[in-house]
């Protein structure tokens, strides 16, 4: 995939925000680092194998989602732009492919998380939105990230 052009992408992007009740170092953590990752990432009732994360601009991740229906969806992503903490692009290199900027803004000691994915196409957003659920998915992964964040809060590692 040719990384999207910087235009109006309205059409073809996926947009959501959510704000946590943490500081924005911890939840780039939890975004950032597999062992957090494992707890976390994905829908409700899915888990994630790491294959590989080399998390520096150029590098890899790979994993898998493990659906809770028994099924695997093979994923490969490559960081463009790692600003810790405030900003993290990458390419979702595996279909459905998209670039996706995440940004963690400090909001008086909580966090505003915007996650924007942009396709290529208006009709791959909207094929990967009823093929995945990508909307309502992205949400339950937050969820499932606060969820996480505010048990490192509770207890630190």
């Amino acid at each position: 995939m040719r990384d999207p052009a910087p235009s109006n992408t309205s059409d073809r992007e996926i947009v959501v925000m959510r704000v946590f009740d943490s500081p924005r170092a911890l939840v780039f953590k939890a975004w950032t680092d597999p062992k957090h990752l494992a707890h976390w990432w994905g829908p409700n009732g899915f888990s994630i194998t790491t294959y590989e994360m080399e998390f520096k601009p150029g590098g890899v991740w790979r994993f898998v989602m493990h659906g809770p229906d028994g099924r695997d969806y093979q994923n490969k992503i490559v960081y463009v732009e790692i600003a810790e903490p405030e900003r993290l692009v990458y390419m979702h290199v595996s279909e459905p492919q998209f670039k996706m900027t995440v940004t963690f803004a400090d909001d008086g000691g909580q966090t505003r998380l915007t996650a924007r994915m942009v396709f290529e196409s208006a009709a791959i957003r909207d094929r990967t939105v009823k093929a995945f659920g990508a909307v309502e998915g992205l949400k339950q992964t937050l969820g499932r990230l606060a969820e996480h964040v505010a048990r490192m809060k509770e207890s630190p590692r």
